[in-house]
Protein backbone atom coordinates (compact mmCIF):
# COMPACT_ATOMS: atom_id res chain seq x y z
CA UNK A 1 0.00 0.00 0.00
CA UNK A 2 1.56 3.08 -1.18
CA UNK A 3 0.51 6.73 0.62
CA UNK A 4 -1.03 9.04 -1.24
CA UNK A 5 -0.77 13.09 -1.09
CA UNK A 6 -3.65 15.18 -0.58
CA UNK A 7 -2.12 18.28 -1.31
CA UNK A 8 -0.12 16.73 -4.77
CA UNK A 9 -1.65 18.02 -8.47
CA UNK A 10 -5.30 18.82 -7.30
CA UNK A 11 -6.66 20.14 -10.67
CA UNK A 12 -7.42 23.80 -10.93
CA UNK A 13 -10.46 24.44 -12.27
CA UNK A 14 -11.49 27.86 -14.25
CA UNK A 15 -14.88 27.97 -13.15
CA UNK A 16 -16.52 26.22 -10.42
CA UNK A 17 -15.48 23.25 -8.71
CA UNK A 18 -13.53 20.22 -9.13
CA UNK A 19 -14.54 17.17 -7.42
CA UNK A 20 -12.44 13.86 -6.76
CA UNK A 21 -13.71 11.10 -5.85
CA UNK A 22 -11.07 9.54 -2.52
CA UNK A 23 -12.74 6.86 -1.10
CA UNK A 24 -16.32 5.58 -1.36
CA UNK A 25 -17.86 2.40 0.57
CA UNK A 26 -21.73 1.80 1.10
CA UNK A 27 -23.23 4.96 2.35
CA UNK A 28 -19.83 7.15 2.84
CA UNK A 29 -18.25 9.09 0.18
CA UNK A 30 -14.83 11.24 0.65
CA UNK A 31 -13.78 13.65 -1.74
CA UNK A 32 -10.97 16.48 -2.07
CA UNK A 33 -12.83 19.24 -3.84
CA UNK A 34 -10.41 22.22 -6.14
CA UNK A 35 -12.15 25.46 -5.89
CA UNK A 36 -11.63 28.11 -8.56
CA UNK A 37 -11.27 32.43 -7.80
CA UNK A 38 -14.59 32.17 -9.55
CA UNK A 39 -17.39 29.91 -7.38
CA UNK A 40 -20.60 28.60 -8.99
CA UNK A 41 -23.73 30.70 -7.79
CA UNK A 42 -25.92 27.07 -7.58
CA UNK A 43 -27.71 26.94 -4.42
CA UNK A 44 -27.16 22.74 -3.04
CA UNK A 45 -29.56 21.11 -1.49
CA UNK A 46 -28.24 17.65 -0.87
CA UNK A 47 -29.93 14.31 0.28
CA UNK A 48 -26.62 13.68 2.47
CA UNK A 49 -24.94 14.80 5.70
CA UNK A 50 -21.60 16.78 4.43
CA UNK A 51 -18.62 17.18 6.89
CA UNK A 52 -16.40 19.78 5.17
CA UNK A 53 -13.04 21.64 5.96
CA UNK A 54 -11.16 24.02 4.26
CA UNK A 55 -7.73 22.99 4.07
CA UNK A 56 -5.79 25.78 2.31
CA UNK A 57 -6.98 29.00 1.48
CA UNK A 58 -10.08 31.20 2.41
CA UNK A 59 -14.00 31.33 1.41
CA UNK A 60 -16.94 32.25 2.00
CA UNK A 61 -19.82 29.95 2.41
CA UNK A 62 -23.73 30.61 2.80
CA UNK A 63 -25.43 27.79 4.87
CA UNK A 64 -29.23 28.54 5.25
CA UNK A 65 -28.97 31.71 4.41
CA UNK A 66 -26.10 32.97 7.22
CA UNK A 67 -22.72 33.99 5.35
CA UNK A 68 -19.82 31.52 7.15
CA UNK A 69 -16.08 32.45 6.89
CA UNK A 70 -13.62 30.09 6.60
CA UNK A 71 -10.10 30.06 6.64
CA UNK A 72 -7.33 26.57 6.64
CA UNK A 73 -8.26 24.79 9.48
CA UNK A 74 -12.25 25.30 9.49
CA UNK A 75 -14.78 22.90 9.07
CA UNK A 76 -18.93 22.50 9.53
CA UNK A 77 -21.45 19.81 9.24
CA UNK A 78 -23.98 20.56 6.78
CA UNK A 79 -26.88 18.64 7.41
CA UNK A 80 -28.83 17.04 4.69
CA UNK A 81 -31.26 19.32 3.20
CA UNK A 82 -29.45 22.24 4.25
CA UNK A 83 -29.24 24.72 1.37
CA UNK A 84 -25.53 26.26 1.09
CA UNK A 85 -23.30 27.85 -1.70
CA UNK A 86 -19.80 28.71 -2.18
CA UNK A 87 -20.46 33.17 -2.25
CA UNK A 88 -16.48 33.57 -2.24
CA UNK A 89 -13.08 31.96 -2.74
CA UNK A 90 -9.88 33.50 -2.78
CA UNK A 91 -7.66 32.62 -5.82
CA UNK A 92 -4.00 32.47 -3.10
CA UNK A 93 -3.74 30.26 -2.06
CA UNK A 94 -5.87 28.07 -3.70
CA UNK A 95 -9.11 26.47 -1.76
CA UNK A 96 -8.56 23.12 -1.15
CA UNK A 97 -11.31 20.87 0.38
CA UNK A 98 -11.83 17.70 2.33
CA UNK A 99 -15.80 17.02 2.45
CA UNK A 100 -16.99 13.83 4.05
CA UNK A 101 -20.47 12.77 2.82
CA UNK A 102 -23.04 10.44 5.01
CA UNK A 103 -25.81 9.08 2.80
CA UNK A 104 -28.80 8.13 4.55
CA UNK A 105 -28.62 4.19 4.87
CA UNK A 106 -30.36 2.32 1.43
CA UNK A 107 -30.06 4.89 -0.77
CA UNK A 108 -27.43 4.95 -4.08
CA UNK A 109 -24.58 7.62 -3.90
CA UNK A 110 -24.51 10.11 -6.53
Amino acid sequence: MNPVNFLANPPTPATGESCEDLWRQANLRIERISSSATPDPGLYDQEQDEWVMLVEGRAVLEVAGRRVPLGPGDYLVIPAHTPHRVLETHPEPRCLWLAVHLYPAGTAQA
